[in-house]
């Protein structure tokens, strides 16, 4: 428990994120250091976050060192360092040459990579061959290389995988005409092309498949609406007259009883810090810290263009410095309050994405019901969410993160998948073996997606234990005669080898985090249960060496004994990595899991076998998971949610 006042309205908390300000000292701390040669890129220039024992021991008062962590690439020595300076002593505390390990790529990597490719005769040539003359149209992915073998080992250089799509025109849909069969490599360090594949003879789709208005009507364009964008949708208004029933100060959140920091980082996107619950005179904790820890996508397409196709998109190219900045009445409803994103550029100087977190609530229903069909007495409450989000854009695809917070003391994470499919072409007639057709000449290749969750759970305190929930039905016997009776029996996930579990959804498994020196008031223990949604497991064969570098999506549910240097799935520096860091070297230790500071890791996906109706933009799907109190309280925590006169 935590008996503690509100926090200063002057937010100088040790884990408030960097300021514009921050970063440019920090970076200038760096570039004044005797090891820094020109020309040296800053990948991230991130907060180094006090031990989490420190913040909660001072009860976040400022730490007597505000540390900054960058990480650095050096294109001339081929080499990544982690330096660490301290703002307030104005100095370099630590300066480490890492070997064997890339850090994730830079928007500036991306940019010049593409100008790379655009500049190669050899590739040049090969469009020519395709019919494209004006090189001007054409659109460069620059796509991870993964690691397939030793020529791919990091110590051996940096590289990029680029592939090629080409405009109709300059406003076109640059994803509509894929160039199948044209790959590329791209050494980053020296910025040269140092290989380009030339593999087949597949025509460039011929056909536009925008999706603007105007394009709608165009009879040229996949697809085709003749009538334009339809009518009679009436105005939909949100209007909260009194303001919004939230206070934000700094980056300290308050909402019907909920309480949290919410921190941003140039690689995890938005982050939230101490969240907890106010029960009465008491803040009581439920996780300390809760981020996105990696996402990865593998592709199921055998064919040479799309085979590397296998991303972990925010280890290796780090999410929050792809976030959006976020418009009124398009991306988020209502009465809004937004956040900036304070990230770094290569060179070390801050940028600033403005509104790239979304804060405002949402009316989801009834919050509980109860009619007396007796006398017709009826209660009701409307339930309202407190929404927290953020959508970034990597690349051809949109990833929409929310936190929710509901006000029977439950959370929500949801992301919700959108944007256009990275896609292929295919010869006329040609039916898709790995994917399905989506236009004259386009196919979409089957993937899946898989996120992992990071919970560093406090559920009233750090000392937690895990347990599985398996409801089970009985024998049939002098104790369940009729063949009715089942039972939900715990059991306890005592290590790190144990708690490494997979969702039963047809059994309604699911998992307990639990203080047993904290009870509610019928002498239960304390608890948080994370209830999955829907989920799938991976289609990669066990010998795959993609999947020793996701090694994390082999289990829906990790636990691992609190370790500060233990923040990604994939580890730190998951690029052109082999694997086997991140998850499943974390639990090689199997360490004590009972009573406990313990951080779950959950795992989710989805399985996307591509519709035609997923083109050209994908409508959004929505996947998650719920964290729901279980004897948390003493009883329901939104009865005292007030209703309306009509609602008693």
């Amino acid at each position: 428990m935590i008996d503690d006042p509100a926090p200063p309205l002057t937010d100088r908390h040790p884990l408030r994120p960097l300021e514009a300000g921050e970063i440019e000292r920090a970076s200038a701390l760096v570039r004044s250091a005797p090891q820094f040669e020109r020309p040296t890129r800053f990948v991230y220039v991130s907060l180094a976050e006090p031990p989490k024992a420190e913040v909660l021991a001072t009860g976040g008062e400022p730490r007597a060192a505000r540390l900054v962590k960058a990480v650095l690439r050096s294109p001339l020595r081929r080499a990544t360092y982690e330096v660490v300076v301290s703002l307030d002593d104005d100095a370099v505390i630590s300066w480490l040459h890492l070997t064997g390990a890339q850090p994730s790529l830079t928007p500036d990597e991306l940019l010049t990579a593409e100008a790379a490719v655009r500049a190669d005769l050899r590739w040049q040539a090969a469009m020519r061959r395709r019919g494209v003359s004006d090189m001007s149209l054409a659109m460069i992915d620059p796509w991870p290389l993964g690691h397939w073998g030793a020529g791919d080992d990091p110590d051996r250089g940096r590289f990029v995988r680029p592939l090629t799509w080409v405009r109709s025109h300059p406003a076109d849909n640059g994803y509509a005409r894929p160039v199948e069969g044209l790959i590329t490599r791209v050494d980053l360090d020296t910025l040269q092309v140092v290989e380009v594949t030339d593999l087949d003879d597949v025509p460039v789709p011929p056909r536009p498949a925008n999706y603007s208005a105007a394009a709608l009507r165009d009879p040229a364009n996949v697809p085709h609406f003749p009538d334009g964008p339809r009518s009679g949708l009436q105005p939909l208004d949100i209007v909260q007259p009194g303001g919004p029933s939230f206070e934000l100060d700094g980056h300290y959140l308050r909402w019907q009883k909920w309480e949290l920091r919410i921190g941003f980082t140039a690689r995890e996107g938005l982050v939230l810090h101490q969240i907890g619950y106010r029960d009465g005179d008491r803040l009581r904790p439920v996780i300390y810290r809760a981020s996105l820890s990696e996402m990865f996508v593998p592709y199921g397409d055998p064919a040479a263009t799309h085979a590397r196709k296998m991303v972990l998109d925010e280890g290796e190219l780090g999410i929050g410095l792809l976030t959006n900045s976020l418009e009124l009445g398009c991306d988020c409803l209502g009465e809004i309050v937004y956040l900036d994103g304070i990230v770094n550029s290569e060179d070390g100087s801050a940028r600033c994405i403005p509104n790239a977190i979304c804060l405002h609530e949402e009316d989801t229903g009834i919050l509980w019901k109860h009619t007396d069909f007796r006398t017709g007495y009826a209660e009701v409450r409307r339930s309202r969410r407190m929404v927290i989000s953020s959508i970034v854009t990597v690349g051809n695809y949109e990833y929409a993160f929310y936190w929710y917070l509901y006000q029977d003391g439950s959370l929500q994470f949801e992301v919700k998948l959108t944007g256009v499919i990275s896609n292929g072409a295919c010869r006329p007639g040609e039916t898709p073996a790995h994917g399905t057709l989506v236009a004259p000449g386009v196919y979409g290749p089957n993937h899946q997606h898989f996120f992992n969750v990071r919970l560093d759970m406090t559920v009233d305190g750090c000392e937690n234990r895990l347990v599985e929930v398996n409801p089970a039905r009985m024998p049939v016997g002098p104790a369940n005669p009729a063949g009715t009776a089942w039972t939900a029996p715990e059991t306890l996930l005592g290590r790190e080898s144990q708690a490494q579990r997979q969702v039963d959804p047809l059994g309604g498994r699911y998992w307990k985090i639990v203080n047993t020196s904290s009870a509610n008031q019928l002498g239960q223990p304390v608890a948080y249960k994370l209830m999955p949604g829907d989920n799938v497991r991976p289609l990669l064969d066990p010998a795959s060496p993609v999947l020793r570098r996701a090694g994390f999506i082999t289990r829906h549910l990790w636990a691992t004994r609190y370790d500060p240097g233990q923040l990604f799935a994939t580890g730190d520096y998951p690029y052109q990595s082999p694997g086997g860091d991140g998850l499943p070297s974390y639990v090689a230790a199997d360490r004590d899991l009972v009573d406990a500071d313990i951080v779950l890791w959950y795992t989710f996906g989805l399985t996307h076998v591509v519709r035609p109706e997923d083109w050209p933009v994908m409508p959004v799907t929505p996947i998650g998971f719920r964290l729901v109190p279980a004897g948390f309280f003493d009883a329901n925590p939104g009865l005292d949610v007030p209703g309306t006169s009509s609602c008693h």
